[in-house]
């Protein structure tokens, strides 16, 4: 099946289309109709009818963007009518909630005057906080976003303009500083002179580039004075008119830069080759770009490129800017989105780019390696970082230059953005903020894996810890300067002659188990064994291992050298998983195989001190397959007992009870109707299951059919923080549960 039918069945298929309504609020019982409706729904009414700034506080306005088009200059499509366009406005509606969680009504108008089409939106306002146009054509365009800017008091938008101009701009900022080129001294060719073109020129002329150094061109030639003087092709390129006339071929030799906005094919590797040292072409138009990428590469070996395909480096991608524009511009209640806003934007996508790049972007993109440089100009658009470094950036900008109506406090706004992520993002920001105000030493086992590296680079960069890493000092500092990341870890290199007081340390832990002391020589060279010690002796606070070697393995070391907690018998893996409304944490799920109530007791104590630290008071559930006795045997005794014991202990200070079945312990209607003797009067948040095998299921099923999130596993009841990571885990996994360790540290120092 071809992708013409595909994309036909994808859009077809029930229900059709690609959006639709759903409520935020309950719609249960008929309390919730009332006040969702009449007579409820008056008061807010009259609040808004008193203050129309209200708007904002009851109604979905000030997250509700509208994407408005007449269908004019629809993508490669041309003037298909406003109708046809409907498809393509549903489908950035979605790209807005997919990235910025940003809700849209798409309104397509039969209206290709000017007049008409303006007096419209204009009537929207009371609607939408912010409007977003699209595909409409040049030169009326520039004349509707003008009129509509002036008008209305939210922010106009036209993306086909504006978009293209903000990500190419960050590109080219990069561009430059590989190059050591200046943006004043840019010589800039654009083939084309539609709405992109004509908007891009503009911006890169507020970026610093002599408006007099660009050259436009489109199917007739070079534009100049004289056809500019005469409207052709329209008003808007007259800034950019040249003396005299001439083909693309005479506009691009000696040029610094083409930028490409128009049809493919059209430039050769000749052209190309005839440009200044160190060229930067984007050749955007798509789906075939002015010039092939493998043409152009061939042509030059000092070329930067970029196109418009996502199959090529540097895709200069739309979606990297509007969402997170307007994601801005709608938190401020901002009236405009302004120049220094997209400018804003722009610089802030140049700076990600220069950032480590996650891995599951990474993976995202084929594996191939991310790192700033001539194929690496600007962030991939499923990078979710760009939601909180853009929007953030245009949020500030807009204050800055005065046309926000709300303040926000920036460190917070950072936060509130990640949280849109995800609960998990939410509650890893708890623990990193927690991090952050006293880091503390955190050991590397695996010190010399390149994942490993990463993440000790970020945990110091943005000081969540100090990281020690285990292993062959120079192939640390040598993979660390591939990688282009400037720091200095301490390293503890396992070769060293300095080992001595640390193999003693193990022979005198170990010596009643039958290490010698030349075994205890040997052991030491381990980097698990070397690091566990660490941690024993003081010199490190914390340990991470196991990303590289099986989950058993790796906790052996540290269970035999760190040891439990004096008031712990017992450890046990925690998962955190999240959802969009609620979070539960699981356990056992790496440990006991098999535990007995004195077992299940104990890690119901240590999962809720575990639940403390992200916040969350804990609700405990022991959970079986049967409900308070309804079956009786060895099994559902055990959790049962350890409930029992624990309800019956003066120092538990949080509610528990069980045994329970697992819809039992998470669902309200259950727990408070049919067993509204139970402890618990809310659902369960920590979920302590009666062997291994139920609970390693039960996450993983959680995780990859209930789109739990998940963090962990995170090991409790040690004596000292030691966390084993899962093999494969990504740089983000590896960051978050150090970070996890760090706030262990700070209560163990409490």
């Amino acid at each position: 099946m071809g992708l013409d039918e595909d994309a036909l069945e994808y859009h077809e298929a029930k229900p059709p289309g690609k959006v639709e309504i759903s409520t935020t609020k309950p719609t249960n019982t008929q309390r919730d109709l009332s006040l969702a409706y009449s007579p409820g729904v008056a008061a807010p009414c009259e609040k808004i009818a008193d203050d129309p700034a209200d708007a904002y506080r009851y109604t979905t306005k000030g997250n509700m963007v509208g994407v408005v088009s007449n269908g004019t200059a629809v993508l490669g499509l041309g003037d298909i009518g406003a109708q046809a366009s409907k498809p393509v406005m549903e489908g950035k509606g979605v790209l807005f909630k997919r990235f910025a969680d940003i809700d849209v009504f798409d309104i397509e108008l039969d209206d290709a005057d000017p007049d008409g089409f303006c007096a419209a939106v204009e009537r929207m306002e009371p609607t939408f906080g912010g409007i977003n146009l699209e595909d409409i054509s040049a030169p009326e365009c520039f004349e509707i976003e003008a009129r509509l800017r002036e008008s209305m008091d939210i922010p106009v938008f036209h993306d086909d303009q504006h978009g293209t101009a903000i990500i190419s701009g960050a590109a080219l900022m990069n561009a430059c500083e590989l190059t050591g080129k200046s943006f004043e001294d840019l010589s800039v060719v654009f083939s084309g002179a539609g709405a992109a073109a004509t908007a891009t020129a503009r911006f890169y002329t507020d970026l610093g580039v002599d408006p007099d150094n660009i050259t436009m061109v489109d199917i007739d030639g070079i534009i100049t004075e004289e056809r500019a003087a005469a409207g052709d092709p329209h008003e808007y390129t007259e800034p950019f008119a040249a003396e005299s006339g001439g083909e693309l071929e005479d506009a691009i030799e000696g040029a610094d830069v083409f930028v490409g906005l128009s049809v493919g094919g059209i430039v050769s590797e000749e052209m190309v080759q005839s440009m200044a040292a160190d060229p930067v072409v984007f050749a955007m138009a798509n789906p075939n770009p002015e010039i092939g990428y493998e043409e152009a590469m061939a042509a030059r070996d000092d070329l930067i490129m970029a196109t418009g395909r996502s199959d090529y480096p540097n895709q200069v991608n739309n979606v990297l800017g509007f969402p997170f524009l307007f994601r801005g511009a709608l938190d401020v209640r901002a009236t405009d989105i302004n120049e220094p806003m997209k400018q804003a934007a722009a610089e802030a996508l140049a700076d990600l780019a220069k950032e480590d790049v996650p891995d599951a972007v990474v993976k995202a993109y084929g594996d191939e390696p991310l790192q700033f440089g001539p194929e690496y100009l600007i962030p991939k658009p499923l990078d979710t970082r760009v939601l909180f470094e853009v929007s953030a950036a245009v949020a500030q900008a807009a204050i800055d230059s005065g046309v926000a109506r709300a303040e926000r406090d920036l460190d917070g706004y950072r936060d509130e953005l990640e949280a849109r992520l995800g609960k998990g993002r939410e509650m890893m920001r708890t623990v990193l903020t927690k991090a952050q105000s006293n880091p503390k030493r955190v050991v590397f086992s695996e010190g010399a894996d390149r994942k490993i590296i990463r993440a000790a680079y970020q945990l110091q960069d943005e000081g969540i810890a100090e990281p020690i890493l285990v292993g062959d000092a120079d192939q640390i500092h040598r993979t660390a300067a591939e990688l282009g990341l400037a720091f200095d870890p301490e390293i503890v290199d396992p070769t060293s002659d300095h080992l001595d007081p640390y193999a003693e340390r193990l022979h005198e832990l170990r010596k009643r188990d039958g290490v010698t002391r030349n075994e205890a020589d040997s052991l030491i060279r381990d980097g698990d064994w070397l690091a566990s010690t660490l941690v024993e002796m003081g010199d490190a606070d914390v340990m991470l291992t196991g990303l590289t070697h099986h989950y058993p393995t790796a906790l052996r070391p540290p269970l035999q050298v760190v040891g439990t907690a004096p008031d712990a018998n017992y450890a046990a893996g925690v998962y955190m998983l999240t959802f969009d409304d609620r979070v539960v944490f699981c356990a056992d799920a790496t440990v006991n195989q098999a535990p007995d109530e004195d077992v299940l007791a104990e890690v119901a104590r240590h999962t809720a001190d575990l639940a403390r630290q992200f916040n969350v008071d804990p609700r405990v559930a022991l959970l079986s397959y049967s409900d308070f006795g309804t079956v009786d045997n060895e099994g559902t005794r055990k959790p049962r007992e350890a409930a029992d014991r624990l309800r019956s202990d003066p120092t538990v200070d949080f509610p528990v009870d069980g045994e329970m079945q697992a819809d039992t312990a998470v669902v309200e209607d259950i727990l408070t109707t049919d067993y509204s003797f139970a402890e618990l009067d809310e659902p369960a948040n920590v979920l302590v299951f009666p062997n291994l095998e139920a609970g390693n299921i039960a996450y993983k099923l959680l995780q990859r059919l209930g789109g739990a999130d998940a963090v962990g596993p995170m090991l409790v009841g040690m004596d000292k923080p030691v966390h084993v990571l899962q093999r494969g885990d990504e740089v983000k996994d590896i960051v978050n549960l150090a970070s996890v360790a760090v706030v262990d540290a700070q209560e163990d120092e409490e």
